[in-house]
């Protein structure tokens, strides 16, 4: 497994990532505790040491099934477990209760004393509400924000540090980074949506990011992908019962994704291709330091790190991926 440094943590983590979200439904639907335990070990025997979850993921089911099955395994050297607290406001004026008792609550759940990051998992928009549970700027950097309750947590030692989830508005987005305060952010980095690293005009195929992760960059951040398989687009599936039900990203946006898929798959030959083309892309851009991926099956945990510890795909063949990425894009 190859590790990268994650951004100036001092952190090396492995550039897949497992992520313990509802679109693979594995540890969020009632999947048999076996099946849980074998694919985690066989993760951590991979070399995966980066653990993703939120305590939205599956109402905490998520949290608790990851947390049981470590405290079993016991993975000596430990692996790192991030986690993420989501915020519903009204009239709110003191948010720092209501990242202290989600941090206990994700602490309870991952049986665990300390977690190596905690994320923001709210949107960050000029206005609260602009998009499903959007928070604001102030409404995180302000004297009794979300920023002010995490640094709460850390002062008691349960947390390390801070990251963001990059969806929202880039320029509020923007401004939150360029706080300095944290020191990562996951964001959708897929072969269909390249716009959270570049600025792509007039781009259909999803929202438009606005290049947000080239600050992030700048600033030195460590950068997770997420949805690097456009929620299983990119990999000839049906949607998820996740995708179904979301409100973050509907569910025309996946037919449209999932019909994008098909015709660069045979562009390349196979939707196998396309699978190894998709993650190989992702892990070649520099910006990015970990791809973090949904897991099913043991199976799936194998063919992700074969393919991350393929070579980086060379310039001209990352142009000419984005080339045809972007000419069925606007045919559409």
């Amino acid at each position: 497994m190859l590790f990268r440094q994650l951004g100036s943590t001092g952190l090396a983590v492995s550039a897949i990532s497992f992520g313990a979200g509802p679109v693979s439904g594995l540890l969020t639907s009632m999947t048999a505790v076996e099946t849980e335990r074998g694919v985690i070990a066989r993760a951590i025997e991979r070399g995966i040491n980066w653990f993703d979850t939120a305590a939205t993921y599956g109402h905490g089911r998520s949290e608790a099934n990851l947390g049981t099955v470590l405290a079993e395994l016991r993975p000596d050297p430990p692996v790192h477990v991030a986690t993420k607290v989501r915020v519903s406001l009204t009239t709110e004026t003191d948010l720092r209760p209501l990242v202290v008792a989600s941090v206990k609550g994700s602490l309870e759940r991952l049986k665990t004393g300390r977690i190596t990051l905690l994320q923001i998992h709210n949107s960050i928009t000029h206005h609260r509400h602009d998009q499903p549970t959007s928070i604001t700027p102030e409404d995180v950097l302000g004297p009794k924000g979300l920023l002010a309750g995490m640094e709460e947590v850390r002062a008691a030692g349960w947390v390390d540090h801070f990251g963001l989830t990059g969806i929202g508005d880039a320029e509020a987005l923007t401004t939150v980074m360029q706080s300095g305060r944290f020191a990562t952010i996951q964001a959708p980095v897929h072969l269909l949506n390249l716009s959270a690293l570049q600025t792509i005009p007039g781009i259909k195929t999803d929202q438009n990011y606005g290049g947000f992760l080239q600050t992030a960059n700048q600033l030195g951040m460590g950068i997770f992908a997420i949805r690097v398989f456009a929620a299983g687009a990119l990999l000839g599936n049906k949607p998820s019962e996740h995708t179904l039900q979301t409100p973050f990203f509907p569910v025309a946006l996946y037919h449209q994704d999932q019909s994008h898929a098909e015709q660069l798959a045979k562009q390349l030959g196979s939707m196998t291709a396309l699978r190894e083309m998709a993650l190989r892309y992702v892990l070649s851009k520099p910006p990015i330091t970990s791809a973090i991926i949904g897991f099913g099956a043991v199976a799936h945990v194998d063919e992700a790190v074969r393919i991350a510890e393929l070579p980086r795909l060379a310039q001209q063949e990352v142009d000419e991926l984005r080339r045809r990425s972007q000419e069925i894009s606007l045919l559409t």
